[in-house]
């Protein structure tokens, strides 16, 4: 059974972006966060909190299915999607499409960020936020 990211336990964000960087690092090659397939966004305020984006690894992905040139594909996987970049344009539909606003561009190579759904990101999480979900699909 293939497993999937999934946010676990939103409470426990403490905004230390350890799982941005991790994957940013692992896949961009950059020591940033802008090759992430994932983001974190923080709401100040007396009762703070933090918003994390993940993908959903939908069965049927709107951001493939928006995809003009078909360098987005849903994966073999039974989940998520893959990019194949020779084949993007740069038109970042696929990015608009996605109905949770999980899907990440990378603004150098101007190209999405689809997630891999590798679980570094949730390895390096310290509070236990993400994790790796099993994931039974046709």
């Amino acid at each position: 059974m293939a497993k999937r990211i999934s946010v676990l336990d939103r409470e426990r964000c403490m905004g230390c972006y350890s799982c941005v960087y991790a994957c940013s690092r692992t896949w961009g090659r950059v020591a940033g966060i802008e090759k992430a397939a994932l983001r974190i966004k923080s709401y100040s305020g007396a009762e703070g909190f933090f918003s994390i984006r993940v993908c959903s690894g939908c069965e049927d992905p709107d951001c493939a299915k928006a995809c003009p040139t078909g360098a987005l594909r849903p994966s073999k996987r039974g989940f998520g999607v893959d990019l194949e970049k020779k084949l993007c344009n740069a038109c970042g539909s696929c990015v608009s499409s996605c109905i949770s606003m999980a899907l990440q561009w990378d603004e150098e190579d101007k190209l999405p960020v689809p997630c891999r759904h590798c679980g570094v990101c949730a390895s390096f999480c310290p509070r236990g936020v993400l994790g790796m979900e099993e994931v039974e699909r046709a």
